[in-house]
């Protein structure tokens, strides 16, 4: 294997000038704007940001912040190219893209400076930015959060992924609180990605084997600070109607769409990879959903001459999976005709018989034999891991029949974990990064974020400093999410009166995907004591929920009009709010501006989790049941937990008793703490709480600690083996 020093990516100007011919009418003092805004880098700079929307306010909210469009549709740019004031904003801006595209001082080029080749790193999602409606949740956003931390340390990294032509649904809740999925057209030539270009700069089309015929994909790029991620596209005029249908909707269709799909992202990754002329060194595999593409790769050692076994060996040395949930739906399963219809050319490409490819990815499950792409990820790879300490644990013992036990890191069936975390620049507030500017002595700590001792500085913050800059943050959230709610009112033709929030109340948020096991409707089991706990007049306490639920669970839909129901509620409304089309600008406003994150899954099934910690960044408590990353970093003063780590006779029983814990937790410890407050308005405990908070989740819970993780236990020891 090649090794020496990999230089950080360059700045990729080469390729977004060959593709930018469209804007030959920019004024000439502005003619860089497009580099600007087809490399993402803008989406954790909200200096960026802001010059973006100096150029046309209203404009850059209705196209969702996205500075193509933008771009592309403002009459603006000969006004500014005019402003003496914008056109320094930009210049600035330049300096920022330029010098961190330039740096050579990067963590992962000081600590390992022969580090050989490349990572891919592959997933269903991508949840880079709401632009990009390319994700639905958690996975994604935990995705996007990965390559941006590996971009800002210098890890050589590549990300693949599916464009989906129809993005993943917008939600709309009719008068009733009934879910209503809105698909819209992706228009990718409007959106911050470009065609992928091969080394001798052609766009890049691949094609792989599907049942009868050949499936045909273009690739895109979009650009993160060093890192590319790649994005396949069958929505092309080389493939039929149906075919083109194939990357339409994220976590959409049925079986055959999603093993479609799942051939799409392993099979045509790798291809794509290759066309661009890369062969990385390492290959992570971000969910099950990617598992064929080691398939691929064990095709390509059997070219070369290798034996079906010596070619798995040699594969699973260099590859790393990540497992993401202990819930079976979770886990992708086909069935032997599906399967056998989708991949009978396996065994011929693979040189072996039907039996050894069924084999990998066997798994005997309740309703029958299936081939289950977690099992194939298990088998075809030498380090696993889980996403926190206690889904380790409850992965060990849920795929016992694959492992051995082992945590050392050697070949083997062990799995091991690396917990998830949030990158801090996409989610830690502008006024609460000047508050930490002003008291920290300069802008050091940035550079140190995993480090316990860079947020040392927390401790002497004034508290009145510290409550003042989260009351203005949270007005701001206020106003968004009144606004929000006005719109969602007027689009569903409703009758009831406008509800708003109050930006002086106790608020609890409540903002993720909505599956039943993570109990979004746990808060109203005793409405009664619900109404008392929320209608104090002194003391008012208010909750704002998000989320959407999978277009086909309709359980979790129902828990949408629970909530919905509650919120008219005459007694409730005002105190209860539930938005709609819950993306990431909505959970951005929500982590930064609520003064609780409230969590409460079933024990034990949620595997990490990341919303508590984007809000604990910005010193919203985390307020949950010990589950997923609570374990790891609740300490009794950094917010509360909800129930007990117990197991229970019946999911019944543990509802019951983490309601109560949630009811009798708030009415005792957290609303008399809220309102607490000294001479001069400010609640001095509660503001212990928010710093406790800050200090330990930012740093331990940051990307920059998890990707130096994966780097040290995962990424590392796979080139050593590959040498």
């Amino acid at each position: 294997m090649r090794l020496g020093r990999i230089p950080l990516q360059s700045t990729l100007v080469d390729y977004v000038k060959r593709d930018i011919d469209a804007w030959n009418d920019l004024p000439a003092r502005l003619n860089r704007l497009p580099e600007l805004a087809y490399n993402l880098f803008w989406t954790w700079r909200p200096d960026m940001q802001g010059l973006f929307a100096r150029l046309d306010p209203d404009l850059w909210e209705t196209t969702e912040h996205n500075p193509v469009r933008l771009l592309k549709e403002t009459a603006n740019l000969p006004d500014a190219a005019e402003d003496a004031g914008f056109v320094d904003a930009y210049h600035r801006a330049l300096r920022d893209l330029d010098s961190y595209l330039d740096r050579r001082g990067a963590w992962m080029g000081h600590v390992y400076p022969r580090f050989g080749g490349q990572v891919a790193y592959l997933s269903a999602e991508f949840g880079l930015h709401e632009s990009l409606p390319i994700y639905s949740g958690g996975l994604g956003v935990l995705a996007g959060d990965h390559v941006k931390s590996a971009s800002d340390l210098g890890v050589p990294l590549v990300g693949v992924g599916i464009l989906y032509a129809q993005g993943y649904f917008r939600q709309r809740l009719d008068a009733e609180g009934r879910q209503q999925e809105v698909y819209e057209p992706f228009e990718p030539e409007m959106r911050p990605i470009l065609p992928a270009r091969d080394p001798d700069g052609r766009e890049i089309l691949v094609s792989l084997s599907m049942p009868g015929r050949e499936l045909y994909l273009k690739v895109w790029k979009a650009s993160v600070g060093h890192v590319s991620v790649l994005l396949l596209d069958a929505d092309i005029p080389e493939n039929s109607p149906e075919d083109r249908n194939l990357t339409a909707r994220l976590y959409g269709g049925d079986s055959r769409t999603r093993i479609s799909q799942e051939l799409i992202l392993g099979v045509g990754g790798v291809r794509a990879l290759r066309a661009a002329g890369l062969r990385p060194a390492v290959f992570h595999m971000n969910e099950g959903h990617a598992a064929f593409c080691v398939l691929e790769r064990m095709r390509e050692r059997v070219v070369g001459g290798a034996s079906f076994e010596e070619a798995r060996e040699d594969v699973a040395g260099t590859t790393v999976f990540t497992t993401h949930t202990p819930v079976p739906a979770g886990h992708d399963a086909f069935s032997p005709n599906l399967f056998r219809e989708f991949a009978g050319s396996w065994p011929d490409s693979l040189n072996t018989d039907e039996a050894s490819v069924w084999h990998l990815g066997h798994k005997e499950e309740e309703w029958g034999s299936t081939f289950n792409m977690t099992v194939l990820a298990m088998n075809v790879s030498a380090a696993r891991n889980a996403v926190s300490e206690l889904h380790r644990d409850v992965s060990a013992e849920m795929w016992s029949y694959l492992l051995d036990g082992r945590d050392d890191g050697r070949v083997g069936r062990s799995i091991t974990h690396v917990t998830n975390g949030v990158h801090t620049w996409s989610w830690l507030s502008p006024q609460m990064g000047d508050l930490f500017d002003l008291h920290s002595g300069g802008r050091a700590w940035r550079e140190m974020v995993q480090e316990e001792s860079a947020w040392s500085f927390v401790e002497e913050i004034p508290p009145a400093e510290l409550w003042k800059t989260h009351a203005a943050v949270k007005r701001g959230m206020a106003e968004f999410v009144n606004g929000r709610l006005t719109l969602q009112r007027e689009r569903a033709g409703s009758v009831v009166p406008p509800q708003e929030i109050d930006p002086d109340a106790l608020t609890i948020g409540f903002a993720r995907r909505f599956a039943t096991y993570k109990r979004a409707t746990l808060l109203l089991s005793d409405p009664e004591r619900l109404r008392r706990i929320c209608k104090d007049n002194e003391r008012r306490v208010q909750f704002v929920f998000a989320g959407k639920a999978h277009p086909a669970d309709s359980p979790a839909k129902e828990f949408i009009r629970a909530l919905y129901r509650a919120a008219k509620d005459e007694d409730l409304a005002g105190h209860i709010v539930i938005l709609e089309d819950y993306d990431m600008n909505v959970t951005r406003h929500l982590a930064q501006g609520v003064d609780v994150w409230l969590n409460n899954p079933r024990r034990p099934l949620e595997a990490s989790g990341t919303s508590g910690q984007k809000a604990s960044l910005n010193g919203a408590p985390n307020f949950s049941v010990l589950d997923g990353w609570w374990p790891e970093a609740y300490n009794g003063r950094n917010g509360w937990a909800i129930g007990q780590p117990l197991e229970y006779a019946s999911q019944e029983e543990q509802d019951a008793e983490d309601a109560e814990s949630l009811y009798a937790t708030l009415e005792r410890e957290i609303v008399p703490l809220f309102y607490e407050r000294n001479p001069a308005g400010t609640p001095e405990g509660w503001v212990d709480v928010m710093k406790e908070a800050i200090s330990t989740v930012a740093p331990r819970f940051s990307t920059q600690r998890m990707v130096r993780d994966y780097v040290h236990k995962l990424y590392v020891p796979r080139t050593i083996r590959a040498e």
